[in-house]
């Protein structure tokens, strides 16, 4: 398998593990999240080890070696992006798997679980021309919507669409339900590097909120904003947030 479909295949054994733990296992909760971390990621870094073992690997449920710091291919995965939603029997939830090269989001998988799709770059249809006279649609987080967000939101006359986690977000934008993530407040490098490489694989924008490209195996993985939109509305966003900022 190439890296791409490296990623689909991890990531969606991952969400059919995670969907089998919430199905039979006697949990809830707080522990059905706990679980269903736990098991997920020990599956992708056992994949990951077996067919990379010469890639590091960045996960938010193992201990980090900062020896990934040296290293030019790093998996980041996320086993449950939105542990919460999981817990909650909710669709919005997803796995993350994601290559970063040289620093780069070089290629990704978001999986899906209980909608039985796994979204990577080369199978995603690409954005069509903006129409002008058509309603901009935004996802805010369904608990904390940012600020910043609600003011863009705001200023461009957009419709919010909460909703749960982070590769949740970013999908609904790749596939066309939305058009616009915005997020400010805070992440690390593993709620976006697998979302951001699929996004710009596809043809979308991907970035941070002032317009600089998203880095990644940083020593600190934290990543603090993230915009992620559909290419013709991305000068117009960046535009609205700079005045939002100053």
């Amino acid at each position: 398998m190439n890296d791409e479909e490296l990623a689909r295949t991890v990531a969606q054994e991952a969400g059919e593990l995670l969907l089998r733990i919430a199905e039979k296992v006697g949990l809830t909760g707080r522990e059905l999240g706990a679980e269903g971390d736990r098991q997920a990621n020990r599956l992708i870094l056992e994949r990951l080890a077996q067919a990379r073992p010469d890639d590091a690997i960045l996960s938010e449920e193992a201990a980090d070696d900062l020896a990934r710091c040296n290293r030019s291919r790093v998996w980041i995965v996320d086993p449950l992006d939105g542990t919460r939603e999981y817990s909650e029997r909710r669709d919005d939830w997803a796995v993350h798997v994601a290559l970063a090269v040289d620093g780069q989001p070089a290629t990704g998988a978001v999986a899906l679980p209980r909608l039985r799709r796994v979204l990577i770059g080369s199978a995603t249809e690409r954005p069509a021309p903006w129409p002008a006279d058509l309603r901009p649609r935004m996802v805010v987080s369904r608990t904390r919507p940012p600020a910043l967000a609600l003011r863009v939101a705001d200023a461009l006359d957009a419709e919010t669409i909460p909703m749960g986690s982070a590769g949740a977000k970013a999908a609904a934008v790749i596939e066309g339900r939305a058009d616009i993530y915005l997020h400010d407040g805070g992440q690390n490098e593993w709620d976006n590097c697998a979302p951001a490489a699929v996004a710009l694989a596809a043809g979308f924008h991907a970035s941070r909120i002032d317009g600089t490209p998203l880095r990644y195996n940083r020593a600190d993985p934290s990543v603090p904003d993230l915009l992620i939109c559909h290419p013709d509305l991305a000068d117009r966003v960046l535009a609205l947030i700079a005045a939002a900022t100053r």
